[in-house]
């Protein structure tokens, strides 16, 4: 019974602090400026590399596996490789159209990205505005409503229709970047876990 109490007493403590919610600020003027001075710097970088492990999910299906994302100006290089579900493949492009490689039955074309994506694979991915959020930054799709950590930096951005959660952030570098983030859609769900950044 000591035993048992004692180990409860040590045990009891981290589950508490385990169940204790992550703080959410709402923005107020202090935190908005840092913001728009964080965009602000990063808004023109539109040359980076980045690698990591990415998760999908439409509700009943998904696929997860390492990816490496090339991005340099308009044009972007996406590649996941899933060897487990057999759902490896390279999506590029720009402006002007998408093209996916890999998958079963050859080349597809399309008009973008998320279009490409959802016929091929049906998964809702929403590339465009992911290309501003994995940066930590509002995408130009619509307004955006953001609440902050105890770090000061976004913790979660509402846009789109997307709810995203930063869960974790590089402050090594200046300004920081994210390095864990959730973005979900009901019933679709996309997890990035950012492993390496290479900017200019």
């Amino acid at each position: 019974m000591r035993r048992w109490l004692r180990y409860s007493l040590l045990v009891l403590p981290l589950l508490l602090t385990a169940c204790v919610p992550a703080v959410r600020m709402k923005g107020d003027a202090s935190l908005l400026a840092a913001q728009h001075a964080r965009e602000q710097a990063l808004a023109p970088v539109d040359r980076w590399v980045l690698q990591g492990r990415l998760g999908v999910s439409n509700g009943s299906d998904g696929g997860s596996g390492s990816f490496s994302w090339s991005q340099d100006g308009d044009h972007y290089e996406f590649v996941l490789r899933a060897p487990v579900t057999g759902k490896s493949f390279r999506l590029s492009g720009d402006n002007h159209g998408a093209l996916m490689e890999g998958l079963d039955g050859g080349p597809i074309r399309g008009r973008d990205a998320e279009s490409l994506m959802h016929r091929a694979l049906g998964w809702d991915v929403p590339l465009s505005d992911l290309r501003a959020w994995v940066l930590g930054l509002r995408a130009d799709s619509g307004p955006a409503e953001l609440t902050f950590g105890e770090d000061r930096l976004p913790a979660t951005l509402l846009q789109d229709g997307w709810s995203v959660d930063y869960r974790e952030w590089d402050t090594s570098r200046q300004p920081p970047l994210p390095k864990k983030l959730y973005a979900a859609k009901s019933p679709y769900k996309v997890k990035l876990v950012i492993e390496s950044w290479q900017l200019p």
